[in-house]
Order: structure tokens, then sequence, then C-alpha cells
């Protein structure tokens, strides 16, 4: 079941809260734009599996339709695909923190294993950029070469879909701009385990480090941008 929140509500919670502030995408520049899918492998889409997001299912409709409007502007689509490092190797309270359920953990989402494919619903293009991560941010040190493939392609906005919300999407999120890349957030096409963890983790994202827009926002305004045919 998708996410029942009011977006609306919850973007000018946060624009009260900003002094009236609010997102523009006016200056959008599609070339200079990365949609960054993140984490929508088997191992967080299928029933059973090792990190199940049923959320995030009913998200890939979306996700598709972005993708498909960044292609068709001149934009980057950038997969995501968390992979597994030995968590005893610089990452051993990860080990710790999983517990019991480390050892399915670490095998299921190893390079080339059934649960750490993308989901075979996606829309994937040989143009698209596939990159591997070993953390929950794609922007932590060392553990993916996402900055740089931004920056050689002068990328300065990222657009961030996928699962967690809470997790992975927020912690690539806070970073992005952290290293001064503008961030939009789609509501409708990030997915948690519950409506709460979803609408908190937005609205702090939303308050300091990323504006909040939705698919058909995007969509609409990519559509000014897109490419001749």
């Amino acid at each position: 079941m998708p996410h029942q929140i009011d977006y609306e509500k919850l973007r000018e919670r946060i624009s009260q809260a900003r002094g009236g502030a609010k997102g523009d995408l006016s200056t959008l520049d599609p070339k200079r734009t990365a949609h960054v899918i993140v984490d929508l492998q088997n191992g967080f889409m299928e029933e059973g599996a090792p990190v199940e997001v049923p959320a995030a299912r009913n998200i890939v409709d979306e996700v598709k339709r972005l993708s498909r409007a960044i292609r068709k502007a001149g934009g980057t689509n950038v997969f995501l695909r968390y992979t597994t490092t030995d968590l005893d190797d610089g990452w051993s309270i990860m080990k710790q923190r999983l517990g019991p359920a480390a050892a399915a953990h670490s095998d299921g989402f190893t390079k080339g294993a059934h649960y750490w494919q993308l989901w075979p619903e996606l829309d994937v293009s040989d143009e698209d950029v596939m990159i591997e991560k070993s953390r929950f941010s794609a922007f932590s040190a060392n553990a993916s070469p996402l900055h740089a493939e931004l920056q050689k392609r002068s990328i300065d906005t990222v657009i961030i879909t996928g699962t967690l919300t809470n997790c992975c999407c927020e912690s690539t999120a806070r970073d992005a701009m952290q290293h001064n890349y503008r961030v939009l957030m789609v509501t409708d096409g990030n997915a948690a385990l519950s409506d709460a963890e979803h609408e908190a983790t937005l609205y702090s994202l939303g308050f300091i480090f990323a504006d909040l827009h939705s698919t058909d926002e995007l969509v609409e305004q990519l559509a000014k941008e897109r490419l001749p045919a």
C-alpha cells in the first residue's frame, strides 16, 4: 500500500517553519541534474526478502516515469546498488547492530547475488549509470564513486528516489547537500516501512537539506526542457 500522507500539508508546514521559503523548479537545468535511484534491489523489494520494504513496490511507476523524463530532457539516471563488503573491515559496528541477521544480510547483498540485483520492473537503459555503494550514503568516504561521476558530468542537482526514505535515501540526501548539491526529494518516489518514518524524514530533510516535490511536478518541469526529437 502506498504511503498515505498529505504532502501538500507537509510542505506547507515546512514552508512556514522556514519563513515562507519554497522550492522553485523554474531554474532546474536537466543537463546538470542526476536522478539518483537508491537501492531498488530485489533484497528490498521482493516479498520475504532480507530487508523487504512493501511500500517500495508501490513507487516503481513513479520512479520509471521520472527516469524516462530525465532521459528525454538530457539528464542522467544513476542507479545505486547496496553492495556487501567485509563488515569486519572498517564497519564492524554495522555487523554488531545487525546481530543474528548479519550473515544473511551480507550474503544477500554480495555482488552478483539474486537479492543484490536491481528490481526487474525498473526502466533501465544502457545510457544510465550503475554504481555500487558500500555504505548507506553513497557520498560517504570511499563508499562509492558517485561524487566523482557527478562532477565529471558537471552535475549540480540531484533528485532522489528509492528506499528506505529514512536510511539510505536520507543519508545520501544529507551528504549530497553537504557536498554542495541542490537536493530534490521525491515525496511519492521514496519508501519507508511506515507512514510515520516516511513523513518524519521528509519533514527533517525539507526543513534543512532538500526541497520536496512530487513526481508529477518534476515530470512536468522536465517536459518543458525536453530535448528535440
